[in-house]
């Protein structure tokens, strides 16, 4: 059995003013959704110190923060000690290779929990931890 064709190939010029509106409208919730606040450390409280010419690492990283209040900062949330423990041995469990802690601190840290911290990684396997800090601005007088 034959089925009769009543359906025609679209032969007319392509439009392209319905690809605009929509375009259009995608960049305004793109550009509404940068200004929406993110939960995590806010921008302006860690102020890590400057330094040039410091080593990093090739190996696999895991990060956290810690702020002027000893807040401990985990992807971006505010966690507790404990979490932080959990987030680590979890961390180490996952990686394939050594991991190496860096830690982003304030420059009000007290060095006391800065040790913590390190001896806090070394309970679960990560031998090595970093200090994040910032490049010296240029223009700026070089201090011995």
């Amino acid at each position: 059995m034959k089925f009769p064709r009543n359906a025609k190939i679209l032969r007319s010029n392509f439009d392209v003013a319905p690809f605009a509106a929509v375009f259009f409208l995608l960049l305004i919730f793109v550009m509404l959704g940068a200004l929406m606040p993110v939960a995590g450390v806010p921008l302006l409280s860690l102020q890590p110190p400057r330094a040039d010419g410091l080593p990093g690492t090739d190996q696999p990283t895991v990060a956290m923060a810690v702020d002027a209040n000893s807040n401990f900062y985990f992807e971006n949330q505010i966690v507790s000690l404990q979490v932080l423990r959990t987030n680590l041995r979890a961390a180490t469990n996952a990686a394939r290779a050594p991991l190496t802690l860096i830690i982003h601190a304030d420059k009000a840290v007290s060095y006391d929990t800065l040790v913590q911290l390190t001896l806090l990684a070394r309970d679960y396997g990560i031998t090595n931890a970093w200090l994040a800090t910032l490049p010296r601005v240029e223009g700026a007088a070089a201090q011995p």
